[in-house]
């Protein structure tokens, strides 16, 4: 299965604005790419790339003041398939995991682990550690959140939507990974494109998607508390500790988002005689 991918942000800017932009494709899936997202920017400035702490590909510009446009429109190749299932796979002690998953068990930005310690002790410690786990965390997360579009606050925590009890998708990732966190299992903050594909088409608008990774046993695993279903589809752009690590564009100047569109859908693969 092929999938078209793509965005277009239209901002208005008061003055001249430095931007960093995470808007790429991860470099894991860089070979599925059949068609590449390009980032293409109007009016037409100087563009400069690096590789943030975690890996990702960021974009530095300048945007003119008033009105500029990022746009990209890719076709990836869907190797990846349906999210993995390992019902069996164990936690592994913190003293045998690998230095660089160390990070993950820490409170961050939006992950506030001190202040949700006692509860997720004493809601899951009587769970099997390892899958079952991190799927009853995501169980308790998906139900405990009602998800909306308007309950969506830039400065929401973990802690905040735990006791309200609404937020966005984003917000289901933060309180499931901080949960994880507090029962020492390494998770960490994932977005990218994640379309209606195998299931039913929503009447809401294309957002870009958050969810989570978790370390057991030797690898990382994708988990959806938002969803809490396994899905075909899921393409990664970013990687990091929460949502502040991998923001999508990070504006220094005052400025406003007239237009926000993100596509992700099914194409056919053309036929290929043999």
């Amino acid at each position: 299965m092929h999938i078209s991918i793509g965005y277009e942000f239209i901002y208005q800017c008061v003055q001249a604005t430095p931007m960093i932009l995470n808007l790429n494709v991860h470099h894991s899936r860089s070979s599925d790419l059949l068609k590449p997202d390009t980032m293409l920017v109007e009016p037409r400035v100087p563009m400069r790339t690096y590789r943030d702490g975690f890996g990702n590909l960021c974009t530095r510009v300048v945007a003119p003041a008033g009105r500029f446009k990022i746009t990209a429109d890719a076709l990836i190749n869907d190797t990846v398939g349906m999210d993995a299932l390992a019902p069996f796979v164990p936690q592994r002690p913190v003293e045998s995991l690998p230095e660089e998953a160390l990070v993950y068990l820490l409170g961050s930005r939006y992950c506030e682990t001190e202040s949700l310690a006692a509860f997720a002790w004493q809601r899951f410690s009587g769970t099997a550690p390892g899958w079952s786990r991190v799927q009853a965390i995501c169980d308790f997360v998906h139900h405990h959140i009602q998800f909306g579009y308007v309950y969506a606050r830039p400065s929401k925590t973990a802690f905040e939507v735990f006791n309200e009890r609404q937020g966005v998708c984003r917000d289901f990732a933060h309180l499931a990974i901080t949960l994880c966190r507090c029962l020492n299992i390494p998770a960490r903050y994932c977005t990218g494109y994640l379309g209606d594909i195998g299931i039913p088409a929503s009447a809401a608008p294309m957002d870009f998607a958050g969810w989570m990774e978790v370390y057991l046993g030797d690898h990382w695993y994708v988990f959806d508390p938002r969803n809490n279903q396994r899905r075909i589809g899921r393409v990664l752009i970013a990687r990091g500790r929460d949502a502040a690590d991998v923001a999508m564009s990070m504006t220094f100047g005052p400025n406003t988002l007239d237009s926000f569109k993100v596509w992700t859908d099914a194409v056919a693969a053309p036929f290929q005689a043999v």
